[in-house]
């Protein structure tokens, strides 16, 4: 079994230490950065660090030295932006130092993502993602819009405030099977239910399997909106997507 201690990066080692309280994901972490390069471990400390100008070198360095993109996206960025994403979850940072970080991931995806692309790499499933109706609040949906393109889905933001309509011709327009719906608000939480209610009176809902998520939503609220998923963070939106597209293979 992996120990701390074999994590040759100082800072990681500190991050997982000191911000990762929940014996699952301190496991998870620990075998993750225990069996990663060195350089990975670097890029994914410049990340959680906020340090884009780093992770631009860092990201640059490693393709240089012929590592796979996908080992650098997998990880290097999308592990550090896991133990990110448990920071914000767990209180440990705010909405300033995500958007620090949300630009470094951005900085070293900028070299990943093309190559990826021309290597002819097909998308896990294309997802639609928004905030509903009334609610301005973008933060934690922008989060796992980052993480789910991270992962390997094709995302289609509709951004904030976001109609049952525009929810609906989305999902029509690119044949997503996947739509995740965010609130912060408990005043705009029911909107996930009308939501919900007007792919029924449409006739889609057998089409898209839906995810909901936000500070203020629960398992229970998800139960009782005929949602298929609840996800309580960036890490549990990836992991329910995945698990719809298992289904569905």
């Amino acid at each position: 079994m992996a120990e701390l201690k074999n994590i040759a990066n100082e800072t990681i080692r500190r991050e997982i230490e000191e911000y990762v309280e929940r014996p699952d994901e301190i496991e998870r972490n620990v075998e993750l950065f225990s069996r990663t390069r060195p350089l990975m471990q670097e890029i994914a400390a410049a990340l959680v660090e906020g340090n884009d100008g780093a992770v631009d070198q860092l990201t640059k360095k490693a393709l240089d030295q012929d590592i796979d993109a996908l080992e650098i996206m997998d990880d290097g960025l999308i592990a550090g932006m896991g133990i990110v994403g448990i920071k914000f979850r767990d209180n440990f940072i705010f909405v300033p130092e995500v958007l620090a970080c949300a630009r470094a991931m951005k900085a070293g995806m900028t070299y990943i993502e093309p190559i990826l692309s021309a290597s002819g790499v097909k998308p896990l499933a294309t997802v639609v993602m928004g905030t509903v109706k009334g609610d301005l609040h973008d933060i934690g949906k922008n989060l796992c819009i980052m993480m789910l393109r991270g992962a390997g889905f094709n995302v289609v933001d509709l951004g904030v405030d976001t109609s049952d309509d525009e929810f609906i011709d989305a999902v029509e327009e690119h044949k997503a099977p996947i739509l995740g719906m965010s609130a912060l608000l408990t005043t705009t939480m029911p909107n996930m239910g009308k939501t919900i209610e007007a792919f029924i009176d449409a006739d889609l809902r057998e089409d898209v399997k839906i995810m909901v998520g936000g500070a203020p939503v629960t398992q229970e609220f998800a139960d009782d909106m005929g949602a298929d998923a609840y996800g309580k963070d960036a890490l549990d939106c990836v992991a329910v997507a995945k698990g719809f597209v298992s289904v569905q293979a």
